[in-house]
């Protein structure tokens, strides 16, 4: 389904995706994620959403996303919104299904390939709206979790559905002792995403 002379574009739902890698029990090497995709295709964009949370001292996915930032992926992100749910359990919601939908359509004229990282059904829409407008649409998430993280119509939809399973030697970070940081390497271990819908 990939061809080398293909624009591709990637669309990263990251609360979806650490769900998804975390379900199946390894963390994702985003610079490897990158590498594989550019050796897909000509690769214009990797885009990748998340919500943080603003008013916390110190977020657990800041240095994730900060890395990712300086190391080629166009970083969207949104405060994230704080409630008390009726059981008066702290609650946060960071919805970033909009955004991603939008870009991705405002793209889809100058890619021939779109691959979106999420499982989520509610982009069986834009799927469809992207291959009325002739670009092939690829998903990456997991049916071999308990219960699958890819929602059937999504999958049904899709020009190629990529099993994340089969892309954990190439994408799939062995586990390690954590290091310090610099601008060549990725931050050692990825946090836990809780504070996002998936």
């Amino acid at each position: 389904m990939f061809y080398r002379d293909d624009r591709l574009a990637l669309f990263i739902d990251g609360s979806n995706l650490y769900a998804a890698a975390k379900s199946l029990g390894f963390d994702i090497d985003y610079k490897l994620l990158r590498a594989e995709f550019m050796r897909r295709g000509k690769m214009l964009r990797a885009f990748y959403y998340t919500a943080l949370l603003e008013n916390d001292d110190y977020s657990p996915i800041r240095p994730l996303v900060d890395w990712l930032h300086y190391n080629g992926f166009t970083m969207v992100t949104k405060p994230a919104k704080e409630y008390t749910d009726s059981q008066g359990r702290r609650k946060v919601k960071g919805n970033m299904d909009i955004e991603l939908a939008v870009d991705a359509m405002e793209l889809a004229p100058y890619v021939d390939h779109v691959v979106i990282f999420s499982g989520d059904g509610d982009f069986r829409p834009l799927v469809e709206a992207l291959q009325r407008k002739g670009v092939r649409v690829s998903v990456v998430s997991t049916i071999r979790s308990q219960p699958p993280m890819i929602a059937d119509e999504l999958r049904r939809q899709a020009d190629n559905f990529i099993e994340l399973e089969e892309l954990r030697d190439v994408v799939g970070r062995p586990p390690r002792e954590p290091r310090e940081m610099d601008d060549d390497t990725q931050p050692a271990t990825e946090t836990d995403l809780a504070t996002e819908d998936s």
